[in-house]
């Protein structure tokens, strides 16, 4: 029972020594279409091995398949779904922490339905159109899609191959034809906010990412919500934007610690910033949370490990995985019943980088 990811080539031969060897392109697949009367979903479904074909439709394309020297795909419940990283959070880096946390969820999740996930970095059109004709010939159960949201032409080339996609942690908020898993992030944002705001704090600055990520700007605006909550002023100053890297956490910390009335404390918005702004601190001879209280967001295995322990917002990234999984699962088992937007809820663990400011200690 295969349960380990595998990652996609990053180029592809078009040709082999024999006809079954080959990779069809869609086109082929498409006059195999054509000749048995059916649509291209139709073919693409009995290619994966899908069992929601009639016996005699399917027989016909299979035949047809075999003739072009390709082999249709087992019936024994073995199966294979594709996890696309797109650009983003992580830039579709597979061995950073937050991508390692949704490749494993998503693994563990298809091992226990018997399948195999296959990992591919897919930030623009025509990484996506290079994935969908490898997906369409080897054949797919369906694709968690992290970041990257297919639109327009895209969904229209998912739907004529016959797979499903569900959308993980996207960049912009999806529309009803949209599958989409999330997490709660404005209620994080705030509940980072807050929880500094009831230290003692009152001079709070945040670190966010990218404006056109809708993950970054929920996280944006619970902080705003707190602090009018509060009936504290939300200084523009000491709100900053830059990538969700340790890079990025380090450049906007310098700058904000050079303030003649530096804040007392950052909210940043991945734990990756997070790290970044323990680098500036340290370069700044402070200390958190001694000098500056420091907050994350995500959660991630090594925030636990890091000098001191990181406060953060705890985002479920495995069970998000999981969660879309299911979902791509059942797109087949009434669809219309379903939710086309589920948020698994954020929470805050406290750690050692929070403290009352250094005011309210004397």
């Amino acid at each position: 029972m295969p349960r380990k990811a595998v990652s996609e080539p990053a180029t592809a031969d078009a040709t082999t020594s024999s006809p079954a060897a080959a990779r069809p392109s869609v086109s082929t697949l498409t006059s195999i279409a054509a000749d048995a009367g059916v649509s291209l979903s139709t073919v693409s479904k009995v290619l994966n091995g899908r069992t929601d074909v009639a016996p005699d439709t399917r027989e016909r394309i299979s035949q047809l398949l075999r003739r072009s020297g390709y082999q249709p795909g087992s019936q024994l419940g073995f199966g294979v779904v594709d996890l696309l990283l797109g650009a983003g959070e992580c830039t579709v880096a597979k061995s950073s922490p937050w991508a390692e946390e949704l490749i494993s969820g998503t693994v563990q999740a298809a091992a226990a339905a018997n399948h195999s996930v296959i990992v591919t970095p897919v930030s623009t059109p025509r990484e996506f159109d290079r994935w969908l004709e490898l997906a369409a010939v080897r054949g797919t159960h369906g694709a968690l899609s992290v970041l990257h949201l297919p639109r327009g032409a895209e969904l229209r080339q998912l739907a004529a191959a016959g797979i499903p996609v569900v959308v993980l942690d996207p960049a912009e908020e999806p529309g009803a034809e949209i599958r989409s898993v999330g997490t709660t992030n404005w209620q994080g944002g705030l509940s980072a906010t807050r929880h500094l705001i009831e230290l003692g704090h009152t001079r709070i600055a945040v670190i966010a990412g990218p404006a056109d990520l809708w993950s970054s700007r929920a996280r944006l605006d619970g902080y705003r919500a707190a602090m009018l909550a509060a009936g504290l002023p939300v200084d523009e100053r000491l709100i900053r934007r830059d990538a969700f890297s340790p890079s990025g956490g380090r450049e906007q910390a310098a700058r904000l610690l050079t303030m003649a009335d530096r804040p007392t404390a950052i909210v940043a918005g991945s734990d990756a910033q997070a790290f970044g702004v323990l680098q500036a601190l340290r370069d700044a001879g402070l200390r958190a949370p001694e000098d500056v209280s420091v907050v994350g967001f995500d959660d991630i295995p090594v925030a636990s490990w890091a000098a001191p322990a990181l406060t953060t917002v705890r985002q479920p990234l495995a069970a998000m995985a999981a969660t879309a999984f299911r979902m791509l699962r059942a797109v087949g088992d009434d669809t219309a019943a379903q939710a086309h937007h589920i948020e698994l809820a954020t929470t805050l663990v406290v750690r050692d980088s929070t403290a009352p400011p250094a005011k309210r200690r004397r």
